[in-house]
């Protein structure tokens, strides 16, 4: 069941992952069925074990990042989280929307990103 707290946690685990790219970590996120669309549109990565090989392949060092999100809309089936990545080198910045649907036990069991650099200065 999604509700705040478990979307709460989830992103802070998230973030946990985004710093350390541990694939426990990385993994602990996911349910073992899950689909991860990194882009809407985009073919998923299906299951944890792609899941973790996937983010370890694009993974983002540690530290390149500053992150800031909050929650729009939080059902019992699903979360829409609204996020800022700034990144130090090369200097960028994106707005993020998330959609997040989470299971029994907090793993995301579907997990979508859209993102949209903005323009530089």
């Amino acid at each position: 069941m999604t509700n705040l707290d478990a979307v709460t946690a989830w992103v802070e685990s998230y973030r946990v992952a985004w710093e350390s790219n541990d694939p426990h970590d990385v993994g602990g996120l996911f349910a073992d069925d899950a689909a991860y669309f990194t882009e809407p549109f985009a073919k998923p990565w299906f299951g944890r074990d792609e899941i973790v090989a996937n983010w370890l392949e694009n993974r983002d060092a540690a530290g390149a990042t500053t992150f800031e999100w909050h929650p729009l809309i939080v059902t019992e089936d699903l979360a829409i989280i609204e996020a800022r990545t700034v990144y130090r080198e090369p200097a960028r910045t994106y707005s993020n929307m998330w959609v997040l649907r989470l299971d029994h036990s907090g793993q995301a069991r579907q997990f979508t990103e859209w993102w949209m650099e903005h323009p530089k200065k």
